[in-house]
């Protein structure tokens, strides 16, 4: 079962990401290469891939998910300026270090979601995460080494919304 949703989820991206419909016919080589790639991803990826994939199924989560984007996209344009004003800054005002942050999410794909909007938010990187629920982040700037205040900076609304979807 988790093959066949993993397999239809890989060829509607792929079919979103390539549109292969151009002046309204069909191009059935960029169609048998999605189905050919989606299969494979499928078959081949199916354990390393989410166990809950149920969760993309559920009205609400979906709208939650849609609420969490914006939300993303606004605090990383957010860092995105800060670290632009720290790089042109003439003293460049960084003080970089490794913190250690504390997430309440069970699910791996939350867990992953949490790490990589951390990571894909300029300025903080993921650099490692323990079975105990906690992770090392790369900070440019570190306000706080207090774990609490940390993680209150650092992860709290994303992972009041990843929680939402995930879990």
């Amino acid at each position: 079962m988790r093959r066949l949703v993993y397999f239809v989820v890989g060829f509607i991206i792929w079919v979103i990401w390539t549109w292969p419909f151009v002046e309204g016919k069909i191009d059935i080589q960029v169609v048998v290469a999605g189905l050919v790639a989606s299969a494979g991803v499928a078959v081949l990826f199916h354990d390393t891939l989410p166990k809950e994939h149920h969760v993309f199924l559920s009205p609400l989560r979906l709208f939650w998910f849609l609420v969490y984007v914006p939300v993303f996209l606004y605090y990383m344009v957010k860092a995105n300026l800060e670290v632009l004003y720290r790089v042109l800054h003439p003293k460049m005002p960084i003080r970089p270090g490794i913190v250690k942050i504390k997430t309440n999410l069970k699910t791996d794909s939350g867990i992953t979601a949490l790490a990589n909007s951390i990571t894909l938010t300029p300025g903080t990187m993921t650099v490692d995460l323990t079975d105990d629920g906690y992770l090392y982040i790369h900070w440019i700037n570190v306000q706080s080494d207090d774990v609490e205040q940390a993680t209150k900076i650092i992860a709290n609304t994303f992972e009041w919304f990843i929680k939402r979807i995930f879990e």
